[in-house]
């Protein structure tokens, strides 16, 4: 039986939804810490992400709770991948720039990017960093400049970094202040949130 839904709550349905960036997205790679997913799915959440990719290879995607991920899970869409390089390729032909985040001599600091257009940011395993398949195709990396003894940060406090990055520039761009969905599709998620 389908719970009733008040006005109040359609229209703070349509506005998240005109603020989400269809266009900003994540690929996870391999996280398998159930804490980690759920932190980056909160922060994806709070900063407008539409919608995340998962390309899990070696480790199953982690069964995500809905206490650990204050229901995030449900307001972020996931695309499951098994083939790096046609990943890839589908996000490169809507235009997207990719971005890993290994830490190579040829990495930029976040600052450097822009991430007001199309943008995917790879955020590896947390022991081994993003998967050599990756490695391979995605030849552009940034790094979060870090002024302590450690230099690498927890996965899921890295996207909430980068992603507050990504945010602070579409502000000011402008892109929060109309919806990046064009009214078919904004009615389109909006029918499908209000049956979440």
């Amino acid at each position: 039986m389908r719970k009733s839904i008040t006005e109040e709550r359609i229209q703070r349905i349509r506005e998240v939804l005109a603020k989400r960036q269809k266009d900003l997205t994540l690929i996870l790679n391999n996280i398998h810490d159930p804490h980690n997913v759920s932190a980056i799915l909160r922060s994806c959440d709070a900063f407008g992400v539409h919608g995340v990719q998962l390309y899990y290879t070696r480790e199953s995607f982690p069964l995500v709770g809905k206490r650990a991920s204050a229901s995030a899970r449900k307001w972020v869409d996931r695309v499951r991948h098994n083939d790096a390089a046609a990943m890839i390729k589908g996000l490169r032909e809507q235009g997207y720039q990719i971005i890993g985040t290994s830490l190579t001599s040829e990495a930029r600091p976040l600052p450097e990017w822009d991430f007001t257009g199309p943008t995917a940011i790879v955020l590896g395993n947390e022991h081994r960093g993003q998967d050599p398949a990756l490695d391979a195709l995605i030849p552009d990396n940034l790094f979060i400049p870090m002024q302590g003894m450690i230099q690498s940060l927890n996965v899921s406090v890295a996207a909430a970094v980068i992603l507050y990055e990504a945010w602070r520039q579409r502000q000011l761009r402008g892109c929060y202040d109309r919806p990046s969905f064009d009214p078919e599709e904004m009615e389109k998620h909006v029918c499908s949130w209000m049956e979440r």
